[in-house]
């Protein structure tokens, strides 16, 4: 029997976790408590009280008491994660450090800290420091060395104008119609995350039908966003009134159509083509002229896939690295053959051979 996703699990984050089979989640999402240690109500220059976090879920009697509680947590999620999943956790100077330690004791493997800028931050009130504008994401696998993680690269450079995505993310903190609020108009979370900053990351890290645990669910965030990108969830929360309102939130979402939900993919996934195959399929011929696309180097093709450029031979990505002096080329994009528009790269001539071996 497979694992029962799309619900939530009232109760401790810890036993509920105790409850998950072993390697059954794709990826994890963690946003805990940040151990906030606040000293006092904070006042704005009105002397009007600024709305904290000061609930009694983000209180520990010390650093001591809340390493072991994220020891604890992080641990079970390591267990029930798969060994090509991967973990994301959330926090703020407050906590990410230390959470940082404990995510490396156990064996897991950062990729990245990826920065949140917020565009709307609250101000420092007392003048005392910086604002606070961001927050850190640690993005990090099971192992090091493990199975190959997901990661939808050339997706996200879509998302970011074909441009390669940076590890810094600029999102505005929750607000208007997406905060949620109870039945006096208050709002329902102090920390809830803005929906567009879970959808980047699942759609980075995951695939249509992944299962995703949030173990901090809150408000539902990371449901709302699976739900429309056509992942599976579970969330564990312990507060019932934060569990009925992202029920209620969740079940007015109506996912996107599985073809709505492909990616750009990556050509890393794509079927391998030798050079040598594309002489094979009659495309080239021995004999055939490629030029860089400037037109300043040449190179003849030979019978077996490689080229000749003067006394240099070897494959398309070799010849390419040394004629230009450089410590490496991908050669489907350097070479070009001469057609009735111009230059056009071998690249075009892979793609031939891949769609001819997919019919």
């Amino acid at each position: 029997m497979g694992l029962e996703a799309d619900r939530i699990i009232q109760g401790d984050c810890i036993e509920a976790l105790k409850s998950l089979p072993d390697r059954s989640v794709d990826l994890v999402f963690a946003d805990p408590p940040y151990n906030l240690q606040l000293g006092g109500d904070l006042l704005r220059p009105d002397n009007s009280k600024v709305d904290a976090v000061d609930d009694a879920w983000d209180q520990f009697e010390s650093f001591a008491a809340y390493d072991a509680f994220t020891k604890a947590w992080m641990g079970e999620c390591r267990r029930v994660l798969k060994d090509d999943g991967a973990l994301w956790v959330i926090g703020s100077y407050h906590n990410i450090f230390r959470v940082g330690v404990t995510l490396q004791d156990l064996g897991f493997w950062i990729l990245n800290d990826i920065v949140w800028r917020k565009s709307n931050p609250m101000p420092n009130f007392k003048g005392t420091r910086f604002t606070n504008a961001h927050e850190t994401l640690i993005w990090a696998t099971k192992s090091k060395g493990g199975k190959r993680y997901t990661f939808n690269y050339d997706a996200m450079k879509m998302a970011n104008d074909e441009l390669q995505m940076r590890s810094d993310w600029v999102f505005p903190l929750c607000t208007g119609d997406e905060r949620l609020k109870d039945d006096d108009g208050v709002k329902a979370h102090p920390t809830q995350k803005p929906e567009g900053l879970l959808h980047r990351l699942i759609l980075a890290s995951t695939r249509p039908g992944d299962i995703i645990l949030d173990p901090f669910f809150g408000t539902g965030t990371t449901g709302a966003a699976a739900k429309r990108l056509g992942r599976r969830w579970i969330g564990i929360e312990r507060e019932s009134a934060y569990v009925k309102l992202a029920e209620k939130r969740i079940a007015r979402i109506q996912p996107a159509a599985a073809a709505d939900l492909e990616v750009t993919g990556s050509k890393r996934a794509e079927p391998r083509i030798p050079f040598g195959q594309i002489v094979e399929a009659g495309l080239l011929r021995p004999g055939d002229t490629l030029y860089c696309a400037k037109g300043k180097h040449a190179a003849k093709v030979r019978a077996d896939g490689s080229l000749a450029a003067g006394t240099i031979t070897g494959s398309i990505h070799k010849v390419g690295a040394l004629i230009q002096s450089a410590p490496a080329c991908n050669g489907w994009t350097y070479w070009h053959i001469k057609t009735d528009k111009g230059l056009t790269a071998i690249d075009a001539l892979r793609a031939q051979v891949r769609l001819a071996n997919a019919a």
